[in-house]
């Protein structure tokens, strides 16, 4: 099972760093935006795989927070968008 929990974490890091890289290089707000968007989910599910490979309750508490910010800020710029469209 250790393994399993090793292979994920590094796949979900490398996904990480390729999101980073879009955010640098994104040739719009909105890449980068989304790039952003896209680390958050990878860094819940980090947290998630991590908490499950410890039996940390707290990893999956700072998920649920993290989680909750990325959602909020997702959201706000979609209102930002649409706002500067009208």
């Amino acid at each position: 099972m250790n393994i399993t929990f090793a292979v994920t974490l590094t796949t979900l890091a490398f996904a990480a760093v390729l999101a980073f890289i879009r955010v640098v290089r994104g040739p719009t707000l909105p890449d980068r935006v989304i790039a952003i968007d896209l680390m958050g989910v990878l860094m819940v599910c980090l947290l998630v795989v991590a908490g499950a490979s410890t039996g940390e309750q707290a990893f999956l508490d700072v998920a649920i927070v993290i989680a909750l910010i990325s959602f909020v800020g997702t959201v706000a710029y979609a209102r930002y968008v649409e706002r500067e469209h009208s």
